[in-house]
């Protein structure tokens, strides 16, 4: 079983070209899948694998307390494995299609509202390294809704401060978002006075990095995150993706249009962006449902 894997790992980085984050998400789920095979069912052949078992496996997650949504995730994990193998010709049929589970119930995002984002962004204070940093990198995923994964990969060259836009590109697609003027002020002020002092090496093209000059990583940016929301006294639960849910949710707050929004965060399917849709009817409803006399 492990050598299929190392060849999956491989078509999905090289191939299916897909981010670090969901390579690791799918190779940690069928790790965990194979590893129960060969030690409960003492099975270590991945074609041996039938409906019955599978079924007994996802039993046996729901006694470890495992959510809908998380077993809903590793049957595509073992969805897309089983459809790699079948391509390759090492299995002749994708076991994982005729189990049924329980749908789970989509959650809509959590966003802040506009009075916390400007208490978010006003927390980075002073002329410190740091905190120029911090406020420039903040202020950049509310102006775009980019990822976080997107924001430590972006380049000096990913960005044009002249006419506010950045430019955002993999094997796959590429788009160009624009970054109003206040971001574009923080930004300024971090790449030329703050950058040069952070970053010595010459070439090193990140536009962030971490305050010793090298390659900012996910976790890192989340502590910030995390710190300037427990200074700015919110309550919510804050996620990397909050500042980019927010982004989305305000943008069609105001009039935006679903399929431009779309766009600037980079979906490949308008039925990812209505999730937005249906977050401003659900803050509505409930407003109306509250406070309209003839609503009770």
């Amino acid at each position: 079983m492990t050598d299929y894997i190392e060849i999956f790992k491989s078509y999905l980085l090289n191939e299916k070209k897909s981010s670090s984050n969901t390579s690791e998400a799918y190779l940690r789920d069928i790790n965990q899948f194979t590893s129960y095979c060969a030690s409960v069912e003492k099975i270590d052949n991945v074609i041996s694998v039938d409906n019955g078992l599978l079924d007994k496996y996802f039993s046996y997650l729901s006694v470890l307390g495992k959510s809908d949504s998380t077993k809903s995730r590793i049957a595509a994990s073992l969805r897309c494995y089983y459809r790699f193998l079948i391509n390759k010709g090492i299995a002749n049929s994708n076991p994982i299609d005729k189990i049924k589970l329980k749908k789970a119930e989509k959650k809509l995002p959590g966003v802040l509202d506009s009075s916390e984002i400007v208490l978010l962004l006003s927390q980075p204070k002073g002329d410190d390294f740091k905190s120029v940093r911090d406020k420039a990198m903040l202020e950049l995923l509310y102006a775009t809704g980019i990822k976080v994964s997107e924001l430590i990969e972006l380049t000096l060259n990913d960005i044009n401060l002249q006419i506010g836009i950045i430019h955002l590109h993999n094997d796959k697609k590429e788009r160009i978002v624009p970054i109003y003027p206040a971001a574009v002020r923080s930004l300024t002020d971090y790449v030329y006075n703050v950058r040069p002092a952070i970053v010595l090496d010459e070439n090193e093209d990140k536009l962030f990095t971490n305050m010793s000059g090298q390659h900012l990583s996910r976790q890192g940016f989340w502590k910030i995150i995390k710190h300037y929301a427990e200074m700015a006294g919110i309550k919510k639960d804050i996620t990397p993706h909050t500042l980019r849910h927010s982004f989305a949710a305000h943008l069609l707050e105001n009039g935006a249009k679903l399929s431009d929004i779309k766009d600037m965060l980079g979906h490949t399917d308008i039925s990812s962006t209505q999730i937005y849709a249906k977050l401003i009817k659900s803050k509505y409803n409930t407003a109306y449902a509250k406070f309209h006399p003839l609503a009770k």
